[in-house]
């Protein structure tokens, strides 16, 4: 990161389709706008390319990274406006494997490098009361690498949505010191109602770090809903944007974000010195202790 204590990033919530060319050509609109708005990165949702559960009509648009439109897209504008983006992640085919593709994320620097790769390790395996029932391991390969790279923000770690429930990753990542902690999301409505809030306000606190978590909102071209409230919070775990769900921009979203419900970007700044602060009262990264194996008292 530059030397300067405070710096500017913007969220991008969106609503993906089933047409990466569509999703490509806004979010070329959103890093350019986040530029304009003196960000020096923008973030986008998990998924920002293309989201169809019709496996037959989606499935042959899914590419390897080579091929694919939304990322190259997203590398040339990034070049063009001198702004990194956090591409919150992208289905793709890679060319090795058993078929699957990937759920990955891409950190591109303002060159239009990609800097970093992020495959989702947690799937979504679940049947949820609302009837709901996701089998993402069907479709996707996990991966098994957590993942930070430095960044103009500070150092920055990755997860993507469902990881947010699992504390071991977010402990790695705590470990290596991360200031920013990146969950870009495509929550169901249910578990974000229930759940959404509360654990990204407890990984930032439990990693002493800033936590940006860029979601899809509202109803899909597929028939699907995703809860959005895409979220900045700083490591005491105060919210610092809430950028509402279907509605956005809430009713009550600070007058900075009013204006912005066409393009649907929100920003925050990155206070590196509130960051030092936290970590001085509180020094829970310091305090950590490696646990020995549990001890089970049979009855």
């Amino acid at each position: 990161m530059t030397g300067a204590s405070t710096v500017r990033a913007a969220l991008f919530q969106m609503t993906t389709g089933i047409d990466p060319a569509v999703s490509a050509a806004r979010l070329v609109q959103a890093v350019a706008e986040a530029r304009a708005g003196g960000a020096a990165m923008l973030f986008t949702p998990e998924m920002s390319g293309i989201i169809d559960r019709d496996r037959a009509r989606g499935g042959p648009r899914i590419v390897d990274e080579a091929r694919d439109p939304v990322l190259a897209a997203v590398r040339e504008a990034a070049a063009r406006e001198g702004i990194w983006v956090h591409l919150g992640s992208l289905a793709v085919r890679p060319e090795a494997g058993d078929g699957r593709c990937a759920n990955r994320a891409f950190v591109i620097d303002d060159s239009g490098a990609i800097r970093a790769r992020y495959d989702k390790i947690h799937m979504f395996d679940v049947d949820l009361a609302s009837g709901e029932s996701w089998r993402e391991s069907n479709a996707y390969a996990p991966g098994d690498t957590p993942t930070v790279v430095d960044t103009p923000l500070g150092r920055l770690g990755l997860a993507i949505c469902y990881d947010i429930r699992f504390p071991a990753l977010f402990e790695a990542l705590g470990r290596e010191k991360c200031d920013v902690i990146a969950i870009p999301a495509a929550f169901t409505v249910p578990t974000g109602r229930a759940h959404w809030h509360l654990l990204q306000r407890a990984r930032a606190v439990e990693a002493s770090a800033f936590v940006l978590s860029a979601a899809q909102v509202g109803l899909h071209e597929d028939g699907r809903e995703t809860y959005g409230h895409s979220l900045a919070i700083d490591p005491w775990g105060e919210v610092l944007l809430d950028m509402g769900g279907a509605e956005w921009p809430a009713a009550d979203a600070p007058a900075e974000h009013a204006g912005a419900a066409k393009s649907r970007l929100g920003f925050v700044t990155i206070d590196h010195a509130r960051l030092a602060q936290v970590r001085a009262q509180v020094p829970s990264l310091s305090n950590r202790r490696t646990l020995a194996r549990t001890r089970v008292i049979a009855k």
